[in-house]
């Protein structure tokens, strides 16, 4: 028996160890050019991980709405196209950003990213939990930014978009309908725990809304696009907003026990 255990320890330790490889090959490529190569790192890095992984959960449903959004962009469902796929290779790059820090200088992760980055291991949280503190750093903190970036690149004007932002309203509807079928998802493998545990996560999933969370993007977005020309107060905004995002992370991933 001790030589077995000692095997299984040694086997895990192996596993363990090519994953993280595998990870690290993933989140160190080189920044994505393309919807395509967007979607084909998101693959890297979930299949590098153990579906419990909050990583892996986080990519999992970020991978659901990216390939949503294509197959509606295949379609012409967009009135400008161009900036719509842009802002979403702008956006992934950012979390794709930030977890290569999160392997490399964990010390300069930014706030709203580092609850998920610390809690990605913990047994005790959900799997939809880690969903969507990853929707809400990404959202919350990478979209406004992501928007004057690209508007920046294409001589957009972010203070007056119509059919930018009607495109940016539409993906809402694609992030909804995809958000609500990747939850069932996750929520089935709870389906045999105590109503007591369900019930704390009830509380934590009404904690987030795609919606709302997308349109205060978009206000935040219009802020940092105004104080572009001031670099320390853009800074400071930005700042600000991290750490607020960071907080609220954390609050998402309180474990349910």
């Amino acid at each position: 028996m001790p030589n077995a255990r000692g095997a299984s320890a040694r086997y895990r330790r192996v596993v363990a160890v090519a994953q993280d490889v595998r990870l690290r090959q993933a989140a160190e490529a080189p920044t994505a050019k393309t919807i395509e190569e967007v979607v084909e790192r998101m693959w890297a890095i979930e299949a590098s991980l153990p579906p419990s992984d909050g990583v892996a959960c986080f990519t999992h449903l970020y991978l659901a709405v990216t390939l949503a959004i294509r197959t509606a962009s295949g379609r012409r469902s967009f009135r400008d196209e161009r900036f719509l796929e842009r802002l979403d290779v702008v956006f992934a790059n950012l979390f794709f950003d930030a977890l290569r820090l999160s392997l490399t200088r964990p010390a300069a992760v930014p706030r709203a990213w580092a609850a998920l980055f610390e809690a990605r291991s913990r047994p005790d949280v959900a799997k939809i939990q880690f969903a969507l503190a990853g929707m809400n750093a990404h959202i919350n903190r990478d979209l406004p930014v992501a928007l004057v970036r690209t508007a920046t690149e294409l001589k957009v004007d972010l203070g007056n978009c119509a059919p930018e932002r009607a495109d940016y309203e539409t993906v809402n509807g694609l992030l909804g309908a995809t958000e609500k079928k990747v939850k069932r998802e996750f929520l089935n493998g709870l389906a045999k725990e105590i109503d007591d545990v369900l019930g704390k996560l009830d509380d934590r999933i009404a904690m987030w809304n795609a919606d709302k969370a997308r349109e205060t993007a978009w206000c935040q977005g219009q802020t940092l696009w105004t104080l572009r020309k001031l670099p320390p107060a853009s800074a400071a905004f930005l700042q600000a907003l991290d750490r607020t995002v960071g907080f609220a992370g954390r609050g998402l991933l309180v474990p349910l026990s």
